[in-house]
């Protein structure tokens, strides 16, 4: 098995390409070791002392380091991968989602149509592209305006995460849909 790693716009956060399906659908964040119960793969590298994060996508793992330096946690990680793929278990437990936080999106029932576009450029033109870095973001909620998202895996922490939230999907959203005024992280 060859996996391939790729560094992230976020410095503590390495990309890990398995080539192999990871998820089928959705994604998943894991920011410590309790929360990873619902993922032997996430258990198993939080097991790695230094890593701080796992986010599982389509087809490649994000892990987020603490202290440590990249040369001395990345063979523990491919390890650890190669470990769980040959061990047949599953990614996640089932009932495992995008949605795993618990968070619950809002926003007023008259607003549904604008939450709905704001929903399908986020799933068009935003997700393709931080996936690609490593990371997602999602919808989190809508109001007076003001659009919430939610911001994991490499992008969680990022230094550029500012600028592509303000330049990249701000000013997106306005182009699209006049009254969006703002965008904020959740």
């Amino acid at each position: 098995m060859f996996i391939q790693t790729e560094a992230t716009p976020n410095p503590a956060t390495l990309k890990f390409i398995p080539g192999r399906p990871v998820l089928s659908e959705g994604a998943v964040e894991y920011r410590d070791q309790a929360e990873s119960e619902s993922s032997p793969l996430a258990a198993r590298l939080f097991e790695i002392d230094g890593v701080r994060g796992v986010f599982l996508g389509s087809d490649f793992i994000s892990v987020t380091k603490g202290d440590g330096e990249w040369q001395n946690l990345k063979p523990a990680i491919l390890g650890a991968i190669m470990e769980h793929y040959m061990s047949g278990e599953a990614m996640t437990a089932d009932g495992a989602s995008e949605q795993a936080d618990g968070e619950k999106e809002f926003f007023e029932p008259e607003d549904e149509d604008t939450v709905k576009t704001i929903k399908e450029l986020l799933d068009t033109r935003v997700r393709p592209a931080v996936a690609q870095d490593g990371g997602d973001i999602t919808f989190q909620g809508y109001r007076d305006g003001v659009v919430f998202l939610h911001m994991r895996g490499a992008c969680a922490g990022c230094p550029s995460s500012t600028a592509t939230l303000r330049h990249g999907i701000e000013n997106l959203l306005r182009h699209f849909i006049p009254e969006v005024q703002e965008v904020r992280p959740i």
